[in-house]
């Protein structure tokens, strides 16, 4: 019942998900069109927006959904825009993402962070990859288990990423939220507005009908 009737190729599904259909700004549009329509005050779609943001600079992909669902309930926010919101996280901005939580992350930690970033992160991904599929491979095949470019990627990559996602993800979801808020209570005043003025027209619209008669 809810499938797509036109069933997408991968290579569509995959170039959609680096650049949708209608280009970034318009995807950007129909997220902000969904927030401003959500019902709940301002305040709880705001805190919801705030967690999905928080949620995108954590380096657990695939569980950024899970995760600013988890903190828009602890925050009494909103879920669902909690989970527009992870929209943040995207194609155009993974990559400054990334090397800003690995600068915060590496100097907390007071290490460095190599220079060629953006190749050796891509490495360690790659790396880390291989190790997964050739354990995952190995539990039917009885080979020894390989864990040196998971421990690689660790180390240089994931811990850094996560220690140093905690201060520009709260200082970027509470940006978000003081900038959401407003917004969202601009469009629900007019939306009030608007559908009072209709109520107001169709009344005066009744009474002059009742008056002819």
């Amino acid at each position: 019942m809810f499938k797509r009737r036109d069933q997408r190729p991968l290579l569509r599904i995959v170039a959609e998900w680096v650049y949708p259909r209608g280009g970034w700004m318009r995807a950007f549009q129909y997220v902000t069109h969904r927030l401003n329509r959500l019902p709940g005050s301002a305040e709880s779609i705001g805190r919801g927006v705030a967690a999905g943001v928080f949620a995108v600079f954590t380096p657990f992909f695939g569980f950024h959904f899970f995760i600013a669902a988890l903190l828009a309930w602890i925050l009494r926010g909103n879920v669902i825009a909690s989970l527009l919101a992870t929209f943040v996280g995207n194609p155009l901005t993974y990559v400054p993402i990334a090397i800003i939580s690995l600068e915060t992350g590496h100097f907390m930690l007071g290490s460095t962070m190599r220079s060629d970033v953006n190749a050796g992160l891509i490495a360690r991904f790659r790396g880390a990859a291989g190790d997964l599929l050739y354990n995952l491979w190995s539990i039917f095949s009885g080979a020894p288990a390989h864990w040196h470019e998971l421990k690689i990627f660790y180390d240089t990559a994931f811990f850094p990423w996560m220690i140093g996602a905690i201060i520009p993800g709260i200082l970027s979801s509470i940006l978000a939220y003081f900038i959401s808020v407003p917004l969202i209570r601009a469009y629900q005043k007019r939306r009030i507005a608007k559908r009072s003025a209709k109520i107001e027209k169709r009344r005066e619209q009744a009474g002059t009908s009742g008056a002819k008669r």
